[in-house]
Parts: C-alpha cells; sequence; structure tokens
C-alpha cells in the first residue's frame, strides 16, 4: 500500500497557534483485540516523525502491509511537529509522533493520549512505560568515537582518558547547549562521574573542556564526521551513526565508557484525541513488538528497546556494556540550570 509523504514547512501561523506523570494512566486504554491486528486493521494513519529514513523505511511500509493502513507521513525536527501539534491540539491532524527525545514528549504530556501497550512487559525495565503515555521504542547511548588511524598509544577507555595532555585540542564535541547529544554526554559524565550536582564532576567538566580547548563543532554530525576523516583523534557522539561508520568500513572504533554508558530511549506518543485511534494504539504495539525490534537491531544502527531482540555484530551487548540509568525527569526540569552552569565554565576559560 503507497503512503502519502508530506514535507513540513513551519509557518508564522503554525508558531502562533512539567507536569508530574502519572504511572497508572494508560493501563486501562490498551487494545481490546490484544497485539495481533486480528480485529485491527484497514483504514488511515497520519504520522508525524523526525526519524531517519532508514527507521521509517524499515518500520511504515511493514505496518502498511501487515494490517492494510494507509499511513500518511509527515516529516519534520522534533521542536517543529511539537509546536504544529500543539497548533492543532483543537482539531488534532496527526495521530502519532513517532520519535523524538523523552523529555521533551514528558514536558508536553498535555498533548498526548494515555496508552501503555500490551507490549511493555517486554521492554527492558529501566525503559519500560511506567509514566502512561510514552513508548520507548530505541536506545541512543552516548559513545566515544575513535579514529584508529591517528589514535597511537594512547589509551581510551572511558572518560577519564580524555584528560590526557596528548589529547589536548584533538577532542571533538558539540556545544551541550545546542546540540541534544552533546547535552546528552554531558549529563552522563555527571553522572558517571558523581552525580548532576557533584563538585567533583562539574571538576571534570572544567577539566574536559580545557583539553578540548575551545574547539566545539557546529553540529553533531560534524563530530563523528570530523574523527572519521581525520581532523580529532576522538569525540564525544552517539552509539547510531558511529555503528554505521564502523559498519562503512571508517577507520573508527567505538568506546563505550567505562566509568558508565547512559542509553536515552526514543519515544513514541498518541496525538490526544487523535482521530485514528485504533489504529494509532496498534502502531505503537507494533514498534516495540519483537518482530520489529528485532528488524530494527539486525538490519540498522538503532538499539533495540526489547529484552532479547536480535542485533547485529557492530552492536556490542547490553551485557558487556556499564550501563547506568538517567534520571530523565531530574534532568528535564533542571536542564536550563545544567547548561547554565555548563556555558559559565566554558566563558571562564575561553576567557583566560
Amino acid at each position: 500500500m503507497k503512503r502519502k509523504v508530506t514535507a513540513l514547512l513551519m509557518t508564522a501561523a503554525l508558531l502562533a497557534g512539567l507536569a508530574g506523570c502519572s504511572s497508572g494512566g494508560g493501563t486501562s486504554n490498551n487494545n481490546s483485540s490484544g497485539t495481533d491486528g486480528s480485529s485491527q486493521g484497514g483504514g488511515e494513519l497520519v504520522i508525524y516523525s523526525p526519524n531517519s529514513e532508514g527507521l521509517i523505511n524499515a518500520t511504515i511500509p511493514l505496518f502498511e502491509e501487515k494490517y492494510g493502513v494507509s499511513v500518511e507521513l509527515i516529516q519534520a525536527g522534533t521542536g517543529e511537529l511539537v509546536k504544529r501539534i500543539q497548533s492543532e491540539k483543537n482539531d488534532p491532524y496527526a495521530d502519532v509522533l513517532f520519535g523524538g527525545s523523552w523529555s521533551q514528549m514528558y514536558d508536553n504530556e498535555e498533548l498526548w493520549e494515555p496508552y501503555v501497550s500490551a507490549n511493555n512487559d517486554n521492554v527492558e525495565d529501566a525503559y519500560k512505560n511506567e509514566c502512561g503515555f510514552i513508548t520507548g521504542n530505541t536506545l541512543d547511548g552516548s559513545v566515544l568515537i575513535v579514529n584508529t588511524d591517528l589514535i597511537g598509544d594512547i589509551e581510551i577507555n572511558g572518560y577519564e582518558d580524555l584528560l590526557n595532555p596528548e589529547l589536548k585540542g584533538k577532542i571533538a564535541t558539540a556545544d551541550p547547549a545546542n546540540s541534544s547529544s552533546a547535552f546528552a554526554h554531558l549529563t552522563n559524565m555527571l553522572l558517571a562521574m558523581g552525580g548532576y550536582e557533584d563538585d567533583q564532576a562539574w571538576q571534570y567538566v572544567e577539566d574536559l573542556f580545557e583539553n578540548i580547548d575551545g574547539k566545539i563543532c557546529e553540529s553533531s554530525s560534524a563530530v563523528y564526521k570530523g574523527v572519521a576523516d581525520g581532523e580529532y583523534v576522538v569525540g564525544l557522539s552517539y552509539e547510531d551513526p558511529c555503528t554505521q561508520l564502523v559498519r562503512d568500513g571508517a577507520p573508527v572504533e567505538i568506546v563505550y565508557m567505562e566509568e558508565g554508558v547512559v542509553f536515552l530511549p526514543a519515544s513514541g506518543v498518541i496525538v490526544k484525541g487523535a482521530k485514528n485511534m485504533d489504529n494509532a494504539k496498534l502502531f505503537m504495539d507494533f514498534i516495540v513488538s519483537k518482530e520489529v525490534q528485532d528488524i530494527w537491531g539486525s538490519t540498522l544502527t538503532n538499539r533495540p528497546v526489547i529484552k532479547d531482540a536480535t542485533t547485529s555484530e557492530d552492536m556490542r551487548p547490553f551485557s558487556e556494556i556499564n550501563v547506568i540509568e538517567e534520571d530523565i525527569p531530574y534532568v528535564s526540569a533542571h536542564k536550563g540550570e545544567i547548561v547554565n552552569r555548563y556555558t559559565e565554565i566554558f566563558t571562564d576559560l575561553q576567557s583566560k
């Protein structure tokens, strides 16, 4: 079944247009017919998504074929899509927002329909839908990417090794104040080195950015591309594109920080008052089904969120990684404070 794809252009009209999470809100909204779609399917579904073409192409055509649903797909950045949903809240056009950060969905709870998938029990415990309206479906971990042609005898196993004077000016990072992946690394290192409010952890941040020596990349993609191209020895990046570089044969390797790695879930939510509610719930069940999660894990570079999912040999198993859990509600509530403290440190370093 052919889907309609629309490119989203935000206009001034659209632009004109932290509540706590209730853990019991969505369980009563589960699909009464179960997850096999036996009494479901047909009709339409409107999906807004910031996801990559690879993830979209591995998911939506299969959903259409399996359930006979005609999907209209509208693609844009997460921020643009959330603004559009806000502007349309009295007459929703979208049924589902597929992708985007968990924290951004958490901060906009009033826009989402309570729903917990019947497949929620299969999800890794740390990423279950406990709030009642966000279906985590893939995981992205903060990692270090190392150029194997340039590293020489320098040993990099984690954050502490980035303070090596030999790496001064050779470390790539984006700006945590503007890049979601760089901000994820900032909160990851704070948690791993002592805690979000720990003075020693913040001293590490200062020491690291002194070694970074003011060289801030303009985007998250400039980090992993800069390392792969030999501009930097090591970069603070995230697992998905780095795994793809390894798969493509680039002279890089991935380091999962020995002090601890945070994996953040990408979200799936149903728009409150969605016109195609049954199909929206069916889609939530679908993206956390073993069938789909195995496809993602084995053919893409997106890490599955369910237990015992199939993954490619390019992706290190969870059992071999020191996984630590981000306090997402805390970070969401204190993001401004964290960014401001980082900015003060960076500004002070630049003025020396």
